[in-house]
C-alpha cells in the first residue's frame, strides 16, 4: 500500500480513507505543528545537516543542550547522540567486545545489539549455568527493554541470581520504551537498581522521540569512550537541528506523552479482555493473534501494523495507538475487538 503523505492516524489509499493504527511515531511528533514549528526553526539556525566530525575544531553548542537534556530525562550521567539507533547499538558493541569474556542475550533481540557467539541467558526457562558458576569474567547481557510480542517491560529480577564472580555491563535497547514507559517517558534506564558494574542504554530517536538519530547513555566515562572510537570520530553526526529540538521540545514531550497515556487509559475501561488480544495500559501496542481480527479490522477501514522480521517468520500483526488517535477513533477501533469477543 503506497501513501502519498505522512501516515498520521488517517491514511488515504485508492482515494478511500482509513483509519491507521500503525508506525511508531507513539507521541505523534511527526505532524505535531508546534513540534514541526521548533524544528523548522533549528534548520533555519543550524541548517539543513552537519558533516563534519564531532570531534573537529570547531564545536555545536546544540549537541550539548540536546544531549544534557537526553542525560536528564533518562536518568543518566551522560548521553551522546549519533546518526541512528543501529549506529548506537553497533558503537557499543564494538567497544564492549573488547572488554567482554561472553555476551549473553535475553530476548530476541534487535540486530542493532546482536553479536556473533553470544549465548542464551536462560536455556529451557532455567538461567544459563554458566552465569552461576565461580569463574570470574567480564560478562555483557543483551537485551531489548520490551520485547516483540510482549507489553510490559523485561523483568531483570534474574540479576540477582548471577554469581558474585561474574562483573556484569547491562545493555538494554529502549527504542520502544524511551519516551513511552516510566515518568513522563523516561524509559526504563533509571530503574535499574541491581548491583552490576554499569548499564547502557542505547535507542533509537525516530520512534517516540520524533527525530531521525540515536542515543547512548549511560555512565560519564563510557560515554566518553564511545566519544574516542574511530568509528564515531571519523562519522558525521546526528542533525544538530534535530538535537536542538530534543532540548527545546521537552514541554511538548511531555504533553503528548500525557496525552498516550490518557487513550491508552480510555481504551483499558472500554476494551473487554479476549485471549487473543494482547493489551496492557501501559504500552501502545496492541497484539493480535487471531488473523480473522486482522481482516475483521481491515474491512472496516482500520489498517495495522503488519510485518515480518525476518523472510522466514509470520507477520507480526499489531495495533499501534498514538498521542494523536482521537476518542471517535479508539471508539470504532475498540468496538471491533469487543466484537470479536462475543
Amino acid at each position: 500500500m503506497i501513501v502519498e503523505k505522512f501516515p498520521d492516524r488517517i491514511i488515504e489509499i485508492n482515494q478511500e480513507q482509513y483509519l491507521y493504527f500503525g508506525g511508531t511515531a507513539y507521541l505523534g511528533l511527526p505532524t505535531n505543528k508546534n513540534f514541526q514549528n521548533l524544528v523548522v526553526q533549528n534548520i533555519l539556525k543550524w541548517g539543513t545537516t552537519y558533516g563534519s566530525s564531532r570531534t573537529a575544531n570547531i564545536q555545536l553548542s546544540a549537541y550539548i543542550a540536546g544531549e544534557r537534556s537526553l542525560a536528564r530525562h533518562i536518568g543518566s550521567e551522560a548521553a551522546v547522540t549519533v546518526s541512528s539507533g543501529m549506529l548506537a547499538g553497533k558503537l557499543v558493541i564494538e567497544k564492549l567486545k573488547k572488554e567482554t569474556d561472553c555476551f549473553f542475550h535475553l530476548n530476541e533481540t534487535h540486530s542493532a545489539i546482536k553479536t556473533e557467539n553470544s549465548l542464551p541467558l536462560f536455556i529451557n526457562e532455567k538461567i544459563n549455568d554458566r552465569l552461576l558458576d565461580s569463574k570470574s569474567e567480564k560478562i555483557t547481557i543483551l537485551t531489548d527493554g520490551v520485547p516483540s510480542f510482549e507489553t510490559k517491560p523485561i523483568d531483570l529480577s534474574f540479576l540477582k541470581e548471577i554469581s558474585k564472580q561474574k562483573e556484569i555491563t547491562l545493555v538494554i535497547d529502549e527504542s520502544h520504551s524511551l519516551g513511552i514507559v516510566g515518568k513522563n517517558g523516561s524509559g526504563i534506564y533509571s530503574s535499574i537498581n541491581f548491583p552490576i558494574k554499569r548499564k547502557i542504554l542505547v535507542s533509537s530517536l525516530g520512534k517516540a522521540f520524533g527525530l531521525t538519530g540515536g542515543v547512548i547513555a549511560s555512565n560519564s566515562v563510557f560515554i566518553k569512550e564511545i566519544s574516542e572510537i574511530e568509528t564515531f570520530t571519523s562519522a558525521a553526526g546526528m542533525n544538530p537541528a534535530f538535537v536542538q529540538t530534543l532540548s527545546d521540545a521537552s514541554e511538548i514531550y511531555k504533553t503528548q506523552h500525557r496525552k498516550l497515556k490518557d487513550n491508552l487509559s480510555y481504551i483499558n475501561s472500554i476494551l473487554i479482555k479476549n485471549s487473543n488480544i494482547l493489551f496492557d495500559k501501559n504500552y501502545p501496542l496492541i497484539y493480535l493473534l487471531s488473523k480473522e481480527l486482522v481482516e475483521k479490522l481491515k474491512t472496516e477501514k482500520i489498517i495495522i501494523a503488519s510485518f515480518k522480521y525476518t523472510k522466514e517468520a509470520e507477520p507480526l500483526n499489531r495495533i499501534v495507538v498514538t498521542a494523536n488517535h482521537l476518542k471517535e477513533d479508539l471508539d470504532k477501533l475498540v468496538s471491533i475487538l469487543n466484537s470479536c469477543n462475543s
